[in-house]
């Protein structure tokens, strides 16, 4: 039998709450990163919002209050350690990091120049880990915290017949470091895990959305039949990131519309 008591057990609506804890939310300034550093407040947090365009984030910090504006460029290590130094200094604890901040680009794989492969890496996959490793020693100290980092349902399947040959191999390191971090780190407090989005209104996937001939091959194939809303993140970004998922660890949570469900 179990040796928590029912006493100790939370209600159901407090196991998704934030109050006290601290988020760092990368990529913050616009779409989904926006979004996320909106709901992490809403659910009680203090945020730090992370992201290179300076006048984007003073924007968001105006609209929300209890978020804290850091400019960050994550490809640049000094920013990364400065990013979580900051939130140290302000909060005292980092208990949240939301991973989010990623570039795209469709290239056919023979045309894709090497560089624009070699940033998305390190956009998307490098900074992840050396993001995940700085704020994690924090993380450790406390024994608790946890790491959510935005995959993609391109990181489980082909994009094909849409080219992104560096976008699916960035994606499909972040689904694998997450099932590792999330190991390694598992019995020492801090849990590992991964939100994996179809197609939601972003930059990223605006043209897809947008165009129609695009559009209407995304209602076609997904089974839903349409694109994500963007409140349709917040249930799976609030269980991953607060105790609802206590005894969740290395795994990666798809929220596609039934896409890679076909």
């Amino acid at each position: 039998m179990s040796s928590v008591s029912v006493q100790e057990i939370p209600a159901p609506a407090e196991i998704f709450g934030l109050d006290g804890r601290v988020a760092i939310v990368t990529g913050a300034s616009s779409g989904l990163g926006g979004r996320f550093a909106r709901v992490l407040v809403a659910a009680g947090a203090r945020v730090v919002g992370a992201a290179r365009r300076a006048d984007r984030l003073e924007r968001l910090a105006s609209e929300v209050e209890g978020l804290e504006p850091c400019v960050c460029d994550v490809r640049a290590d000094d920013d990364l350690e400065r990013l979580v130094s900051f939130t140290l200094e302000r909060f005292g604890q980092v208990d949240v990091l939301v991973n989010n901040a990623g570039v795209g680009g469709a290239h056919p794989a023979e045309d894709e120049p090497a560089e624009h492969f070699r940033r998305v890496i390190d956009v998307n996959l490098n900074a992840v880990f050396l993001l995940s490793r700085i704020a994690a020693r924090a993380m450790l100290e406390r024994g608790s915290g946890s790491i959510v980092n935005i995959a993609s349902m391109y990181g489980l399947v082909a994009a094909a017949p849409v080219a992104q040959a560096s976008y699916c191999a960035s994606k499909g390191g972040v689904v694998n470091l997450t099932r590792e971090l999330g190991g390694q780190w598992a019995r020492r407090g801090v849990r590992v895990n991964a939100l994996a989005p179809g197609f939601f209104p972003s930059e990223m996937a605006s043209e897809m959305i947008e165009d129609e001939r695009s559009a209407r091959f995304l209602r076609r194939n997904t089974p839903i039949g349409r694109p994500g809303l963007p409140h349709e993140l917040d249930g799976a970004l609030l269980f991953l990131a607060s105790d609802a998922s206590s005894y969740m660890t290395g795994q990666t949570l798809v929220v596609d519309g039934g896409w890679t469900a076909r």
